[in-house]
């Protein structure tokens, strides 16, 4: 084998570094020649490019910036992400090209020559702090390159099984379980005649729940009108809720399950006063919602099924609910918004992010105390 020039002992070092210490995954790109995309959605810098094309002077410089404005567009397209900054090194340039002079909002340039350059730009350390470190190795030559791929290797076996681990068929047991509960409801209400008693006692109704009622957010999750309904909703919710109860793990699926429903309730309870609301559809756009949550985080692996399938269900669902004014679209609403939000905080059963869980936490508390607030203090 020949001996590693400078150029790509630097470029594997950096795909060390931000592959298995920063968790970056490589983009597929074609026609992108000598350069490498990394990406991970949960870090300052989105989209992390190593590019080892000679660029020679100021023009080729900017011919390769407006390359790159160009993917990232259509990466935040297929991804639905509009903010997406990008960290551009470079490993060969020409004497005359001047980094300093490409200023551009969302992209940030590096040239490293060595290892030791990045001690050149400050602002790095700011999001890698351990970089110069980490880019430290005792190997050289043929032990490096075999050190970096079997760390590359392991890493991605890992993942690979926590992915894996994910993805892998398991019974839908909560899914099964709710299911259950709410035909046994359904049946036991028609059976012994007491179907509209218990709507009128447990739907989601403004002035029972400000009268003191507070279960009935929850309790109207549990009932249904007629046979279509209930058909209709226990069909979703099997199909929905057996894949998000193997994303989630069934603890957390059944926690955004009920706080989907809630917040659902409570956005009903808010803007739709006058009828009494019942179902589980709530819920089961909260399941969506996490569903929607989960296909982001995963699009590396599910492709551009986020924007063909589930964002599609979602929008054609809202507009048959504001076409037909029987159907209570503010709970799907408060649903769907409900389901993201839990998914963000709760996280997925083998891999999370804690800035995002931190994040889903807080803006979960400010979803439910503003919910609430105007339903209990403001309204009244």
């Amino acid at each position: 084998m020949e001996e590693l020039n400078n150029k790509d002992v630097i470029i594997m070092k950096l795909l060390h570094y931000f592959i298995t210490e920063q968790d970056y995954n490589p983009v597929v790109l074609h026609g992108a020649k000598n350069e490498i995309w990394l990406e991970n959605m949960n870090s300052d810098y989105k989209i992390v490019r190593l590019v080892s094309n000679y660029i020679h002077n100021n023009e080729q410089l900017d011919i390769d910036t407006f390359k790159t404005k160009k993917i990232v567009k259509n990466i935040k397209k297929k991804t639905l992400n509009i903010n997406m900054p990008v960290l551009s090194i470079y490993v060969d340039l020409g004497e005359n090209v001047d980094l300093n002079k490409e200023s551009e909002k969302d992209i940030d340039f590096v040239y490293l020559n060595t290892e030791e350059d990045v001690k050149k730009y400050k602002f790095l350390y700011k999001y890698f702090p351990d970089i110069d470190k980490k880019l430290t190795f005792t190997e050289k030559g043929m032990n490096l390159f075999l050190r970096i791929t079997d760390d590359i290797n392991k890493k991605n076996v890992n993942e690979a099984r926590r992915v894996e681990e994910i993805f892998k068929p398991k019974k839908p047991i909560v899914t099964t379980s709710l299911i259950a509960i709410n035909v046994l409801i359904f049946v036991i209400g028609n059976i012994f005649g007491v179907h509209n008693g218990l709507i009128s006692l447990f739907g989601n109704y403004k002035p029972a729940v400000l009268a003191g009622d507070y279960y009935r957010l929850f309790t109207c999750m549990f009932l249904h009108a007629d046979v279509f309904h209930i058909a209709f909703n226990m069909y979703a919710l099997y199909v929905l809720g057996s894949q998000a109860e193997g994303f989630f793990g069934k603890t957390k699926f059944l926690s955004i399950y009920l706080l989907s429903g809630i917040s659902g309730s409570l956005l009903s309870m808010l803007l739709n006063i006058e009828t009494i609301s019942i179902g589980a559809s709530g819920a089961i756009f909260g399941i969506l919602g996490a569903l929607l949550y989960f296909g982001y985080n995963f699009r590396v692996y599910l492709g551009n099924t986020l924007v063909r399938e589930i964002v599609p269900v979602i929008c054609i669902n809202l507009l048959f609910g504001f076409m037909y004014p029987s159907i209570d679209n503010f709970a799907h609403i408060g649903g769907l918004v409900g389901g993201y939000v839990t998914a963000m905080a709760f996280g997925f059963t083998t891999r999370s992010s804690g800035s995002d869980k931190i994040n889903g936490i807080i803006i979960t508390m400010m979803l439910f105390a503003f919910l609430i607030y105007m339903n209990f203090f403001y309204a009244g």
